[in-house]
């Protein structure tokens, strides 16, 4: 009889990974990069797109003054994506276990102190810039400290807080060239409002899917003051303004000729609007609330890259 073979040495375990991997890995879920992209995309085109259409892009993006102001408001940005996180521990433990950074990667006492080296760092290069500007980003980062602190967990305050600033962010390239040149024309308004509307949508969708977690912790959001199917309602009218305000733009561009643009707008943004009010009508469940964020984002996207095509109009 033969002896038994001998067994295998077992695979020794892999080493868990430092302290500075750990935070290097995190790090961009922590600032929500693609979230940070997106705003960079937007600010450019603005500029490039709606403020500057004729100008050579190297004169109209690569103008030092318009990067600093890109800097500060992705500062700004990324420091309130941090303090949300910091008050908001207990309930992504429920929401976004995956994505809990603050807390189990990053110290609550250092998420803090980044918060406030990168808010006051934004805020100090627009005021650089000019006062206005550094006024403008100090009240957005007061704003962001007060929505993840109170705004959030009150019924329409926090959505419509969001909303706002977004909208901000749409404006902050055209007021910087506005307090350049002493120039109140606005072209950029349009835009602006399409995106206060939309995040009106895409917040309230967000409350929804996240009740469980806001519901253990004390939060009134919409979803839970109202209900669901009221609060459906609700985001079917942010919904239908802005699908007016696209219809009538397309339509004014299909009448007089701009076709690239407006062809843009039916099939990229209305197509898909018309989808996410069919899909929230039908929502029942979570994963239906997580895809009609994802489709928000989607039509935002698409509406940002369409300011590319708005400078021939």
């Amino acid at each position: 009889m033969n002896p038994p073979l001998p067994k295998p040495p077992s695979p020794a375990a892999a080493p868990a990974p430092s302290a500075p991997e750990r935070l290097r890995t995190a790090l961009p879920t922590l600032v929500r990069w693609p979230n940070l992209l997106i705003m960079l995309l937007c600010m450019a085109l603005v500029r490039a797109g709606l403020l500057l259409p004729g100008t050579p892009l190297r004169e109209s993006l690569l103008d030092w003054r318009f990067g600093a102001l890109v800097l500060a408001a992705l500062l700004v940005a990324a420091a309130g994506y941090i303090i949300n996180d910091y008050y908001d521990v207990k309930i992504d433990a429920i929401n976004r276990p995956d994505r809990l950074v603050v807390g189990r990667v990053v110290n609550r006492r250092k998420a803090m102190l980044a918060h406030m080296l990168l808010s006051g760092a934004g805020v100090l290069l627009a005021g650089w810039l000019h006062p206005v500007l550094g006024l403008v980003t100090l009240g957005t980062a007061l704003l962001l400290w007060g929505y993840s602190a109170r705004f959030k967990r009150v019924a329409l305050v926090g959505n419509a807080s969001i909303a706002t600033l977004t909208a901000a962010l749409v404006l902050l390239p055209e007021l910087q060239w506005q307090l350049a040149r002493h120039d109140s024309h606005s072209v950029v308004w349009p835009y602006a409002l399409a995106a206060f509307l939309l995040t009106m949508v895409r917040e309230i969708v967000k409350d929804i899917e996240d009740m469980r977690g806001d519901a253990q912790h004390g939060c009134r959001t919409l979803p839970l003051v109202w209900g669901v199917a009221r609060t459906k309602w609700v985001t079917g009218f942010f919904l239908a303004c802005l699908a007016l305000l696209t219809l009538g733009a397309t339509a004014r561009l299909f009448m007089s000729g701009h076709w690239p643009l407006g062809t843009w707008l039916a099939l990229l943004v209305l197509l898909p609007m018309a989808q996410l009010a069919r899909l929230l009508l039908r929502a029942d469940r979570r994963r239906h609330f997580h895809a009609l964020s994802t489709l928000c984002k989607g039509i935002m996207l698409a509406g940002v890259l369409s300011m590319a095509l708005a400078g021939t109009v």
